[in-house]
Order: structure tokens, then C-alpha cells, then sequence
């Protein structure tokens, strides 16, 4: 495929300078039907094939073989079909003509297709998460929508949850508060979901920014933090209910 440089070049001087075909195939040195093919299309026509592709001879085999690779999830992996194997039924059973290059080619394709995919996810000990959410629920007979403050350790899953009646930021405040009495110490770092009480407007160069409600209980934190000499990770010292006994925290030392 010639370069696009080159391609604009054949059309600015014919289509808008008036250049001829044949001057402009001396020109730039292609041939005179190049130029008519640039002429024709306006940008370079993409080349190779796209979307699924099959050998003629696999016509009227592919479901065949999709089908055994089908049950072959239901058996033993031992017991599995290999790409050699389901080469010779279909030439034993089928009357395939074709070779096993096509064969193993397709077969590898399916399986990955097929395949499962997994994200790993890894949670260092001392982070936190916090969200709100909410939820009805019956109070003196009454139902009744309530919204619940929730912090967890990713790390052991140790959960915190406490329910207000409003989503305000004297619940916001208190939570934090309450949470950090629960676990015994303070995380390292806390993320946030996008609740408009801690996470302030949006910048399209810096992104998120906090909210001056959540600047304002960071720095209690922080003064908190320093007041009681540095924080570090410790394991708790008692088990406390709903959580993890082998869980790491931040605390204060």
C-alpha cells in the first residue's frame, strides 16, 4: 500500500492543480493505473480480510467441530478432543478432505475465543473504601428509606456499616468518626465513591477534586495522626465483631 503522504499528493495535483493522470503517474513515478485507483477512492482502502475466516474445504465442518469442542467441556480434561484427533473423525466418520493444518488452525482459534478471562485483584493491608447507599427498611411499623454509611478493608473484608436517615454531611462526618472508632486506628488512604460529599468538581486537566468537607475532616485526621505520634500498621489486639481476626489495620501508635 502506497503511503498516505503520497496518496494526498496524487489527489491534491490532479483533482486541484488540473494535473493530468499520465503527468502525475511521471511524476511521482507509479504506474498510471495506481493513479486512477488513488483517484477513485478517497482515502486509502484498508487491506487483508476482517471479521472470521475459513478455509472453503472447512464448509459444512465447522459446526462439527464446534460441537465436539461443546461436550468437551462436560468430560474430564484427560478425555478432552485434541486437534489431531478431531482431524481423524472428521476424515473417518465424516469424509473430510482437507488437511490438518486447517484443522488445528480453527480448533486453536475456538479455544481462544472460549477462553475465560480473569482479572486478579490485590488489596494492600491499611486502605479503605467508603460509599453510601441506600435501603427500605421497617421502623415502628413504618416503611421507612434509610441511607448507610459503609467503610471496608479491601484487604480482609472487614465491614462497617451504620444507617442514617439522610445522606447529609453531619452523617458523613460522624460515620468517618464512628468507623474509625470500630476498626481502632485510621487508614492509610480512603476511596471514595462519587458521592457529592467527598468529591468535589470536576477539572478536565486535574480530574476529581475533594470536597472542602472532605479537606476539612482529612485535616482532623491528619492533626489527629500527628498529635498521637505517626501511623502505622498493627494487628488488632482483640477480635471485634464482623471482622476478620488476621486482619491488618492502620492504627495509631
Amino acid at each position: 500500500m502506497k503511503r498516505v503522504e503520497l496518496y494526498l499528493k496524487v489527489r491534491r495535483a490532479v483533482l486541484m492543480d488540473g494535473m493530468s493522470r499520465r503527468s502525475a503517474a511521471v511524476y511521482f513515478g507509479i504506474n498510471r493505473k495506481t493513479v486512477d485507483k488513488m483517484l477513485v477512492f478517497p482515502e486509502p482502502p484498508s487491506h487483508g480480510r476482517s471479521g472470521r475466516t475459513y478455509i472453503r474445504k472447512l464448509v459444512g465442518f465447522s459446526k462439527i467441530i464446534d460441537k465436539i469442542l461443546v461436550n468437551d467441556r462436560t468430560v474430564h480434561a484427560k478425555q478432552h478432543h485434541t486437534a489431531v484427533r478431531i482431524f481423524e473423525r472428521l476424515r473417518d466418520e465424516h469424509g473430510f478432505t482437507g488437511g490438518i493444518r486447517i484443522v488445528r488452525d480453527y480448533v486453536a482459534g475456538t479455544k481462544l475465543r472460549s477462553r475465560e478471562v480473569f482479572v486478579p485483584l490485590s488489596h494492600k493491608p491499611g486502605h479503605a473504601r467508603v460509599d453510601f447507599s441506600e435501603a427500605d427498611g421497617i421502623i415502628d411499623g413504618k416503611l421507612t428509606r434509610f441511607h448507610y454509611f459503609c467503610m471496608d478493608l479491601p484487604n480482609s473484608d472487614a465491614p462497617f456499616v451504620k444507617a442514617y436517615p439522610a445522606e447529609v454531611a453531619e452523617a458523613f462526618c460522624e460515620g468517618h468518626v464512628a468507623a474509625f472508632d470500630f476498626f481502632g486506628g485510621i487508614p492509610k488512604s480512603i476511596l471514595y465513591d462519587n458521592t457529592r460529599l467527598a468529591v468535589g468538581n470536576r477539572s478536565p486537566c486535574t480530574g476529581a477534586a475533594m470536597s472542602a468537607r472532605t479537606s476539612s475532616l482529612t485535616r482532623c485526621i491528619i492533626l489527629r495522626c500527628w498529635s498521637k505520634s505517626r501511623v502505622r500498621l498493627t494487628r488488632p489486639r482483640r477480635l471485634m465483631a464482623g471482622c476478620w481476626p488476621n486482619r491488618c489495620i492502620a492504627s495509631e501508635a
